[in-house]
């Protein structure tokens, strides 16, 4: 909430003056002006966000480590992240080929959402625009 509000408060008031002079009504400002300032402040927080959820390995493992253990699948248990499943994978059962396999899968699968999250939303192009 703290960093919506600075962001909110950072936003230059010539830009609402000029956007309101042309015309534009508080919708219009709202999508023209407020959001494109909020997604490239926010993008990185949002980034940031998702590899930690994506890899909550804490959570997972002092609740349930895992378990409950199911013959379905292969070492994993119910509640099983693909992180904490990597683990038991090297620790336990010295599986490094699958485990290392995994990780790779982790690394793709999050580096290409970030990449796609970060591009998609100009944060890169458009740095110089924003003070």
């Amino acid at each position: 909430m703290m960093t919506f509000s600075g962001v909110l408060m950072n936003i230059p008031a010539e830009l609402y003056e000029s956007a309101e002079m042309d015309g534009a009504g508080p919708v219009r400002r709202f999508i023209s002006i407020t959001l494109p300032y909020m997604f490239f402040v926010t993008a990185p927080a949002t980034i940031t966000t998702f590899v930690t959820n994506f890899n909550n390995f804490n959570v997972i493992y002092l609740l349930t480590a895992g378990g409950p253990f199911s013959l379905d699948y292969y070492q994993a248990g119910k509640t099983d992240l693909l992180v904490t499943w990597l683990y038991k994978l090297t620790v336990n059962r010295n599986d490094y080929s699958l485990a290392s396999t995994i990780g790779i899968f982790i690394f793709m699968l999050v580096g290409s959402c970030s990449l796609l999250v970060y591009n998609r939303t100009g944060a890169v192009k458009k740095e110089d625009q924003f003070q």
